[in-house]
């Protein structure tokens, strides 16, 4: 393992009722650290023109992940209210209500209903919309889709699809809810409006370059509506997010994120968090949900998976880019966390 690293100036931890902004180390933030490494890509969207009684019933994002991604391992499915409201719900849970500028976000691949007033019948059954995704995905469909019964109120709302890596870890995806809402600034437009404007534009019409194009902008809309939701979390709120936003445990995972190869002790990332040993065991734990050294082990292990997935290198050099000091040591604790070897992950990765 690489032994020295440089060492951040420790301050004091603020008081609990301050707000930090998530912390960095040597230049890395860790939520763009974790974007890169699960490989957002692929991208698709539209938007729904919807007259009342309107209802769009989709099923489990597996039903239809090959269909619109063939690489992609999972989908992400986010929905932004253009104008008008609405009613979302998964499986199990309750009709949520959202408004004009609202953003939901389906993250663990659920089924789920979007609908104009609880209890609408949808206008395609399952097998009717998977020949929709067909459909589109083919490019045979405009990208401005008409729904509903044409009665008031209208709603118009862009529908986003995209692809990341679920597998083997996932600190961003592991700890959102089933249905995410996130609601619209005062304020007036602000970064997240602009986007939604762009979107809409590259949506009505077709230039060369248009494929890279919608693929940002779907990766932007969703970038931009997570850091949203970090800056609305509640006092009190746990989960990675959470811990991104605590000074402390803020501060040790952009340690972790920077330097995952260094042979780190608690010791050594206390110091880095300006906290004591157990003060950043118990809190980091109580945030983030696993102890700072088995997140860590975690994090080597998904980087591992993305070098894997992403080259040729000889699995003795990807063991020792992780932090591991003989590539037995590195194949063993990567099987018994992802469920296959080494060799094995990457030649599922290359066949799709």
């Amino acid at each position: 393992m690489t032994e020295g690293h440089d060492r951040m100036s420790g301050s004091p931890a603020r008081s609990s009722g301050e707000v930090a902004p998530p912390a960095r180390a040597g230049g890395q933030d860790p939520l763009s650290d974790v974007l890169r490494n699960v490989r957002l890509g692929g991208a698709l969207f539209f938007l729904v023109d919807a007259t009342a009684p309107w209802c769009v019933d989709v099923p489990e994002s597996e039903a239809y992940r090959a269909i619109l991604f063939r690489r992609a391992r999972h989908l992400i499915s986010y929905h932004i209210a253009v104008e008008g409201s609405g009613f979302a719900s998964v499986p199990g849970g309750k009709p949520m209500a959202f408004d004009t500028g609202d953003i939901l976000v389906i993250p663990h691949g659920d089924a789920y209903r979007i609908e104009s007033a609880p209890g609408t019948v949808p206008e395609f059954d399952r097998e009717g919309t998977l020949q929709f995704f067909r459909e589109m995905a083919a490019g045979r469909l405009p990208f401005v889709v008409r729904e509903g019964g044409g009665g008031d109120p209208p709603a118009r709302f862009v529908c986003g699809f995209l692809g990341c890596d679920s597998r083997p870890f996932n600190p961003l995806l592991t700890q959102l809810p089933r249905l995410l809402r996130i609601r619209r600034r005062a304020g007036g437009a602000d970064l997240l409006d602009r986007l939604v404007d762009l979107t809409l534009a590259e949506m009505r019409r077709e230039r060369t370059g248009g494929t890279s194009l919608r693929l940002g902008l779907s990766e932007l809309l969703f970038i931009e509506a997570i850091r949203r939701h970090l800056e609305a979390l509640p006092e009190g709120e746990t989960g990675w997010l959470a811990g991104l936003r605590d000074p402390g445990v803020g501060r040790a995972l952009a340690a972790l994120h920077a330097r995952p190869q260094a042979a780190w002790t608690l010791g050594d990332l206390a110091r880095e968090a300006g906290l004591s040993r157990s003060v950043l065991a118990a809190r980091f734990a109580a945030l983030v949900g696993l102890p700072p050294m088995q997140y860590l082990a975690r994090w080597r292990m998904q980087r591992a998976a993305r070098l894997l997935a992403d080259g040729d290198a000889r699995v003795g050099a990807v063991a020792f880019e992780v932090g591991y000091g003989s590539e037995a040591a590195f194949s063993r604790g990567f099987k018994r966390m992802v469920g296959v070897s080494p060799a094995e992950w990457r030649r599922a990765a290359e066949t799709g």
